[in-house]
């Protein structure tokens, strides 16, 4: 809608003062969740409820209009009925106020194109920048800011970027529950006006963020995006996961957001332009935002498996070759140097352990392989037996980790009984994952972005 620059969108996540128009006093009403959500989140700034109907909401005076808030307003939370958010954006114009979010669902989500291009020419008019209509709202955890109907999440460094309110809602939920913290979150809805390349633009510049994570079902200017994509994803990566791949996908999307899906072959070829990791789902997404905000990137794709277990190992295996990466036999050198390993251990890649490793046997391999000039990737895999605690294993992953120059993934199986090994990786930053395949598609994504920046760096240079 307005050639504005990113730093017009600080106004949404990082604003003085917020009012919510349509907050109510009625538990389970959207305009009371996202009032209660703000409140109770800790955001430090004025807080104006606005409904004509009401005196006083969770001990905050309600005032009858925005034009009638004594202060000034930076943001405002739009949470009425359709027809009446041109009318509030246009006195939201009157008092100033830099950005408007329009939680309000009813626009070209499901044909009512003529109500949204109100919203738009009310909005352009009045020099207010507009995200949504029909979204869930925004969130920035290091200025405790939780204008959204979803639930209040932790703070982090990934970004989270969804078209769909529900999912992402759904997504949050996931990752709270997989202790994932987050800079940033925005739904956006229809896009009306903010859409997804001014957020890239915005989130290229936020100290806060180190990963961006996208849900996208569709693009308004598609080349335009692209053209952001790969000036952002030089300095930050970009994860996405494309909805709407097939033709009833494409169908589904159209009457969710109102955006057409477009080719998905098309998509690939354009994520892959710009330097943007494409992920499957959920999952994905936030296993390979995890595994890129703390780990140097490979110079290549050659993967070493330390493990306890023959058989586990041999599916990790699998998995990274199913994902184009290379697992190359242990060469003659690096056997040498892993001579201290008893006799029963194999020296091949997959570096077997067998049930009996101890602490100091992953720890002298890890640091021979990290040395070694026949890998650029370590994936450390253990499955105690029911008599071995995990974390003394756990301990000597994270030690050699503060050092290390390549990147080390774990894989931790066996539920409960490495509870305790798990947590003391996390605390290390040391990214593990439950599944060979999850870890594989962890590593997948690091070798495809040191590739991508690689690629980028020698175009510059010639």
């Amino acid at each position: 809608m307005q050639d504005l620059p990113a730093i017009s969108l600080k106004w949404f996540f990082e604003p003085r003062s917020v009012a919510v128009v349509g907050a109510s006093s009625r538990k389970g009403k959207i305009g009371f969740e996202i009032l209660r959500n703000i409140v109770e989140g800790g955001f430090a700034g004025p807080i104006y409820p606005v409904n004509p109907h009401e005196q006083t909401i969770l001990g905050l005076k309600v005032y009858r209009s925005i034009g009638e808030v004594p202060g000034d307003v930076d943001t405002c939370i739009i949470v009425v009925p359709p027809h009446m958010v041109p009318a509030v954006l246009f006195q939201c114009g009157e008092k100033s106020v830099k950005g408007a979010v329009v939680i309000s669902a009813g626009f070209s989500e499901i044909g009512n194109f003529e109500l949204e291009k109100q919203v738009v020419d009310n909005a352009s008019k009045s020099g207010v920048r507009v995200i949504g209509p029909n979204c869930a709202g925004i969130v920035n955890t290091e200025k405790r800011l939780y204008a959204t109907i979803e639930s209040r999440i932790e703070p982090g460094d990934i970004a989270f970027v969804t078209q769909s309110g529900a999912l992402g809602g759904a997504a949050l939920a996931w990752a709270r529950q997989e202790h994932i913290g987050f800079s940033k979150f925005v739904s956006y809805g229809n896009r009306c006006d903010v859409d997804e390349a001014d957020l890239l633009e915005y989130l290229m510049e936020d100290q806060q963020t180190k990963v961006i994570a996208a849900y996208i079902e569709g693009l308004r200017d598609g080349r335009r995006f692209v053209k952001t994509a790969k000036r952002v994803s030089v300095v930050k990566p970009i994860l996405a996961i494309k909805s709407g791949c097939s033709s009833e996908g494409t169908r589904a999307t159209l009457s969710h957001t109102g955006a057409m899906a477009g080719s998905d072959k098309v998509y690939d070829g354009a994520f892959r332009q710009a330097g943007i990791i494409r992920a499957e789902d959920i999952e994905d997404l936030f296993d390979m935002a995890r595994v890129l905000h703390n780990q140097p990137l490979p110079t290549g794709n050659r993967v070493v498996v330390v493990t306890n277990s023959g058989g586990p190992g041999v599916m990790m295996v699998d998995s990274l070759a199913k994902l184009g990466l290379a697992i190359p036999a242990t060469s003659a050198d690096t056997k040498n140097k892993l001579a201290f390993l008893p006799e029963i251990c194999s020296r091949n890649n997959p570096v077997d352990l067998t049930a009996e490793a101890d602490p100091e046997h992953y720890r002298k391999v890890l640091e021979v392989t990290q040395e070694s000039d026949d890998f650029d990737v370590l994936v450390a895999l253990f499955v105690p037996p029911a008599f071995v605690k995990s974390e003394p294993i756990s301990d000597v992953v994270v030690d050699v980790h503060r050092t290390a120059s390549k990147p080390i993934v774990a894989c931790w199986m066996s539920g409960d009984l490495v509870t305790e090994g798990v947590k003391i990786l996390e605390r290390g930053n040391v990214p593990n994952f439950p599944t060979p395949k999850r870890a594989a598609k962890a590593v997948s994504a690091l070798v495809e972005r040191g590739r991508y920046l690689a690629q980028m760096h020698a175009s510059i240079s010639q």
